[in-house]
C-alpha cells in the first residue's frame, strides 16, 4: 500500500479517537448537570418546608372550604377521620391521638430549627393553658429534629407544657391520605373534632386570634 493510500485511514483512525475523546468528557459535564439540578430541587424543597404558607386549595372531591385568610375548614358530616398518629414523644413516653377521642385536639407540626414555629409558639402556649378545662387537648408533632434536646430547649423556652410525638423522618405527616387536611408545610396546624375527625387546618404560622379563630367554632360544635 502506497504512502498517500495509507493517509486517509490514519486521518479517518485520528477522528475516531478524537470523537471518542469528546464523548467521553461530555458524559461528566452532563452527570454534574444533573446532579446540580437536583441539589436545586432539594434546596427549594427545604427552603418551602419553613415558610409562610403553602397550598391550601381543595381538588377532586375534597370537601374542604379554603378561605381567604388561610384556613381550610371542613363541615361537620363531611370530614375525613384522622390517622394513627402514634409513637414517642420528646419525654420518651408513648402517646396515641386517639385516646383523646372526645375531646378537640389541636395538632402542630413545628421545629425546633423554623422561625415561623418559634413565632407562633407563645400564642400556642397561652392557648393551651387558656382552653384546658374546655376538653381540648393540644398536641405537638416535632420534625426534622436531629435530636430532642435542641426540640425540649424550645419548649422550655416558650412554656409548652402539652406533649410532642417525636417525628424526625416525617412518617406521622405521610400517614395523612392524599386529598384530605393534610399537613404539607412546617408549621402546620390541624384542629380535630370530637370524633377524631379533622375539622380545619392552616399550613401557615398562626397569632392568637387565628390560631382561636380555627378553634372556637370547632369547640362550639355539640
Amino acid at each position: 500500500m502506497s504512502a498517500a493510500s495509507r493517509a486517509p485511514q490514519r486521518s479517518n483512525r485520528a477522528l475516531q479517537r478524537s470523537n471518542r475523546a469528546t464523548r467521553a468528557n461530555r458524559a461528566p459535564r452532563v452527570h454534574r448537570r444533573a446532579t446540580l439540578a437536583a441539589g436545586v430541587a432539594a434546596a427549594a424543597l427545604l427552603v418551602s418546608a419553613c415558610g409562610s404558607g403553602g397550598t391550601s386549595g381543595g381538588g377532586g372531591d375534597t370537601n374542604f372550604v379554603a378561605g381567604s385568610d388561610g384556613i381550610s375548614t371542613v363541615a361537620k358530616g363531611e370530614r375525613d377521620a384522622a390517622p394513627d398518629l402514634s409513637g414517642e414523644t420528646l419525654e420518651g413516653e408513648q402517646l396515641d391521638v386517639a385516646d383523646f377521642k372526645g375531646k378537640v385536639v389541636v395538632l402542630n407540626v413545628w421545629g425546633s430549627w423554623c422561625n415561623p414555629c418559634r413565632a407562633e409558639a407563645k400564642y400556642f402556649a397561652k392557648v393551651s393553658e387558656e382552653y384546658a378545662d374546655q376538653s381540648v387537648q393540644f398536641v405537638g408533632i416535632n420534625t426534622r429534629d436531629t435530636s430532642t434536646g435542641a426540640a425540649l430547649a424550645f419548649e422550655k423556652d416558650f412554656g409548652i407544657t402539652y406533649p410532642s410525638l417525636y417525628d424526625p423522618t416525617g412518617k406521622l405527616m405521610l400517614r395523612f391520605k392524599k386529598g384530605t387536611l393534610n399537613p404539607q408545610a412546617i408549621p402546620s396546624t390541624l384542629i380535630l373534632d370530637r370524633d377524631g375527625k379533622i375539622a380545619a387546618r392552616t399550613l401557615s404560622p398562626l397569632s392568637e386570634e387565628r390560631l382561636l379563630k380555627m378553634l372556637e367554632p370547632v369547640v362550639a360544635e355539640k
